[in-house]
């Protein structure tokens, strides 16, 4: 593989891996419109972490465990589904409430998971790659997850100033569609 093929295949699967944690920062932006910088980095940081390391741990899987690897991927929906559906539940619950929802670091590690555990199967499209290919695409995956996430957060907070009474509510619905989509488009390989 080419440098420039190289470049451009880990730029796109950045972008394509990044959609769902784009999503849940949008929310997460919606939540809290009078959220500081040093929290914008700090989600996003967890959301690059996550989504550079699932492709790692992946890559890994395939050269040492790959049978055990295999029957686990049929459970990567569910989990997905199960995280995002009971954070955005909470948030909906606790918006209809009119509690605040605390953004804390545990939810923050369960949404960097959960929009992140479908990434462990690009190890397995990455599986020829060395090592160093391994890791480099992995680092620019996270790099550009990062990008991706600070747009979405500070689009949620611009839009969360508006609908600020409705946030936790439409940032629940929108946690509880990522998990249906990554859910149906598993099953139904889409």
């Amino acid at each position: 593989m080419t440098s420039l093929s190289f470049l451009i295949n880990s730029i796109l699967l950045g972008i394509g891996l990044a959609m769902d944690a784009f999503s849940v920062s949008l929310a997460n932006g919606l939540h809290n419109s009078t959220m500081k910088q040093k929290e914008e980095v700090k989600i996003a940081s967890i959301f690059a972490l996550f989504q550079s390391l699932m492709p790692m741990i992946g890559w890994i899987c395939v050269h040492t465990l790959v049978e055990h690897f295999q029957s686990f991927e049929t459970y990567i929906p569910w989990i997905a589904l199960v995280l995002l559906c009971y954070i955005g539940g909470k948030m909906i619950y606790e918006g209809l409430k009119g509690v605040e929802v605390e953004m804390n670091d545990g939810t923050l590690l369960l949404q960097g998971n959960a929009t992140s555990i479908d990434a462990l199967s690009v190890g397995f499209t990455t599986s020829t790659y060395s090592f160093i290919e391994a890791i480099a695409s992995s680092l620019i995956i996270g790099f550009i997850t990062f990008l991706i996430c600070m747009m979405g957060l500070k689009i949620g907070k611009k839009a969360g100033t508006h609908i600020a009474s409705r946030a936790s509510l439409l940032g629940g619905i929108i946690l509880i569609a990522i998990g249906i989509e990554i859910f149906l488009s598993h099953q139904l390989k889409i």
